[in-house]
């Protein structure tokens, strides 16, 4: 048995990856659980103990390194993330972060250092690893043809959600995004938003996508090849990721996606919304980016934690 200790249980992640782990009768489960500063109350946290017949919920993260197997971090603030993660770090013990991993310079540098050093962290976006992309790339090239251009579409909001996407089209591209910018956006009659951002590949695919803000929409790809053009509705089932989290506790090897592309697919977002905010539509190279360029998790989790409601029971 795989033995996750999670840190916070801000998000549905929790939940979900439990539900999923136990309806397949799969060899990993959570532990021990840590609210570590988040949100949720007790009544919370105790039901996903009692669900899932956790070995119980504990004050410090550092109370249960030595308990479990692997770190699984899941507050819905970034910036936090990495501190998170560093009692698992500094046992040797695997992470895995949820996404967004980052969202900052600053933390991808520091990522890396880590990596360097020898961390084991894991991440980040179901997307990357789910059945309709993998089938995709499994076709042979003669019959989808070399991939020219990438449309995808997503909702909820610019960041935590819409990174979902982008980690598909590092999935689909194979390689790093150089540069992003910002289009523009559409305003509904009932005063939605929808922006639009254009991603540059090294191999010079440009895949764009609108982000619905305010509300949930479905991960469409329409991928432009030199044979045709292909459409894929995207099932974000949780399990082709976290199956390959396990064999890589498990067995040491896995399909799980490079650090380094998981990282690039964080910044080419900060790319994005300096775009948006600062270069009225310029493309912006992630070369160009400087340490304190970032997305603020704070921010965020302010108003996350403003409209969660109660996720955590029957």
């Amino acid at each position: 048995m795989v033995k996750i200790g999670g840190v916070s249980i801000d998000v549905s992640h929790p939940k979900a990856f439990s539900e999923g782990m136990l309806k397949e009768c799969m060899n990993m489960k959570y532990e021990y659980v840590c609210d570590d500063g988040g949100f949720r109350g007790e009544e919370e946290i105790d039901w996903l103990v009692k669900k899932f017949d956790l070995a119980g919920k504990v004050e410090k993260t550092e109370d249960m390194v030595d308990k479990v197997d692997i770190g699984f971090i899941q507050s819905c603030n970034w910036e936090k993330h990495i501190d998170q993660a560093m009692p698992f770090i500094e046992k040797g013990k695997p992470v895995f972060i949820d996404k967004p991993m980052v969202g900052s310079v600053k933390d991808a540098n520091r990522v890396r250092e880590l990596v360097k050093e020898g961390a084991k962290i894991y991440g980040s976006s179901c997307v990357r690893y789910v059945q309709e992309i993998a089938d995709f790339l499994a076709k042979p090239v003669e019959e989808r043809g070399e991939i020219v251009a990438i449309f995808g579409t997503s909702g909820v909001d610019e960041f935590n959600y819409s990174v979902h996407i982008v980690e598909g089209f590092s999935a689909l591209t194979g390689c790093k995004a150089v540069s992003g910018k910002y289009i523009g956006k559409a305003v509904g009659p009932d005063g939605s938003n929808c922006e639009m951002y254009s991603l540059l590949y090294e191999n010079g695919i440009r895949a764009t996508y609108y982000s619905y803000l305010g509300g949930w929409r479905p991960f469409h790809l329409n991928i432009m090849t030199t044979k045709g053009t292909h459409s894929i509705i995207i099932n974000t089932s949780y399990m082709p990721m976290l199956r390959e989290v396990y064999k890589q506790v498990k067995f040491g090897e896995s399909k799980l996606g490079d650090i380094e592309d998981i990282l690039n697919s964080c910044e080419v977002m900060i790319c994005c919304k300096i775009s948006r905010d600062e270069k009225d539509g310029a493309e912006v190279k992630i070369s160009d980016l400087k340490e304190d360029d970032k997305y603020d998790g704070y921010a965020f989790e302010a108003e996350y934690a403003k409209n969660a409601k109660v996720i955590f029971k029957d």
